[in-house]
């Protein structure tokens, strides 16, 4: 089986998102939970189309500037295997 990592999304000054009720924008980070990089930058394509700042590989985001730079902190969004559902992820409120 393969490990899950993460790819953590920042947002710019203008990129701002509500999907399903939830606000994406320059002090929050999106959370992808994928299996390769390329996967997590697809997803966020996906997501947010080209509006959207920095992505990261788990092990390059900077974790110390968290709170500094993104007060609202981490949204995380776990995609569903699914085809039933209009949208294939489910954002978790952390």
């Amino acid at each position: 089986m393969t490990k899950k990592q993460n790819t953590y999304i920042t947002f710019g000054f203008d990129h701002i998102h509500v999907i399903d009720g939830v606000l994406f924008d320059r002090n929050s980070v999106a959370v992808i939970e994928n299996v390769t990089p390329a996967e997590g930058r697809e997803k966020a394509f996906q997501l947010f189309g080209p509006k959207f700042c920095f992505e990261y590989p788990e092990k390059h985001f900077p974790f110390d500037s968290l709170e500094k730079f993104y007060p609202r902190g981490l949204i995380k969004i776990k995609w569903r295997n699914c085809l039933t559902f209009q949208f294939n992820y489910v954002i978790i409120h952390t």
